[in-house]
């Protein structure tokens, strides 16, 4: 009889955890707009760890192959390793699953940076390359955050370019685009660079402070920061800032910490766990769209010739 009360016990003990960690399981990852992703090179398939995190975008590095397509991962292009089929594919059919949205949560756009690089300096394969890119952008162009004229509005995701290639000239000539160019502190104020166009400040830690989160920053530094930050900001722009320096784990919280205090809307890393970590206990702002994101996949819309504009917003994308 005792043993039989001692299993019976031990069996609703046992449903009682196995309830606290279905419960666990169950629990959302928020969506952390501030956080961004810095694939490595050598990752050939950086998504799912982004999305599992709920960071709010990623940079992946991509190399031009045969016929135009963007290739991940080290080495010669390899079939099955391209941007389309890794990135591209995935995250556009999870918005479509999530009526819109990467997650119930999100409020702003996420972020997909492709970073072209490798030894592939020949204009005319970096042209085609982008082309082929711009192609498979619109196959997905109701999802996708667009620019016509100089009204912005935001989508589940908004595509940035950069790297080796400049898509400014390209981009600039399109009536309506679905990717936009990236931009660094020079271009605040710029006619030639207006937030239409290059709507992200996106620079390096160290282009601009040499502060490495060991010691506490100097005075000058963060004056500095928060000085550029509300410049970016006043001129219509977003700031992120990547390329911390290597260092123990606490010097680069420190750095992160000093980034949210300053406002910068997202910080990029290639410690995704752990600034994940940092984010949900410290969180950069409260983040809300001015107009809510699309509720419905359109596949691909058919503008109406010479529509009439409507009239200039400023959108977060």
């Amino acid at each position: 009889m005792v043993d039989g009360l001692v299993i019976a016990g031990g069996l609703a003990g046992a449903a009682g955890l196995a309830g606290v960690v279905a419960a666990l399981a169950r629990r959302r990852t928020p969506y952390l707009a501030a956080g961004h992703g810095l694939a490595r090179p050598d990752d050939i398939d950086p998504l799912p760890a982004v999305l599992r995190r709920g960071l709010g975008g990623l940079t992946v590095p991509v190399t031009p192959g045969p016929r135009g397509e963007l290739f991940l991962g080290p080495g010669a292009p390899q079939p099955g390793r391209t941007l389309r089929r890794l990135v591209l594919t995935p995250l556009f059919a999870r918005a479509r699953g999530h009526n819109g949205r990467i997650t119930r949560d999100q409020k702003v756009p996420f972020r997909l940076v492709v970073e072209f690089t490798g030894a592939v300096r020949d204009a005319e394969t970096l042209l085609r390359a982008y082309r082929m890119l711009d192609q498979q952008l619109r196959d997905h162009s109701g999802l996708l955050s667009r620019c016509a004229g100089d009204d912005l509005t935001p989508g589940a995701v908004t595509v940035s370019i950069a790297g080796i290639v400049d898509v400014r000239e390209l981009l600039v000539t399109e009536e309506v685009r679905y990717a936009f160019a990236e931009g660094s502190f020079d271009d605040l104020g710029s006619r030639s660079a207006p937030p239409a166009l290059v709507p992200t400040i996106s620079e390096p830690w160290s282009r601009r402070f040499g502060w490495d989160g060991l010691e506490p920053i100097p005075a000058e530094e963060r004056h500095l920061l928060h000085a550029m930050v509300r410049s970016a900001h006043d001129d219509g722009r977003t700031v992120r800032i990547s390329g911390l320096p290597k260092g123990p784990r606490s010097a680069r919280e420190a750095i992160w910490t000093e980034l949210g205090a300053a406002g910068v809307d997202v910080i990029a890393d290639h410690d995704q766990r752990h600034l994940a970590r940092h984010l949900r206990r410290h969180p950069v702002s409260r983040w809300a769209a001015q107009e809510p994101l699309p509720t419905r996949a359109v596949r691909r819309p058919s503008p109406r010739p010479n529509a009439p504009r409507p009239e200039r917003r400023r959108q977060s994308v």
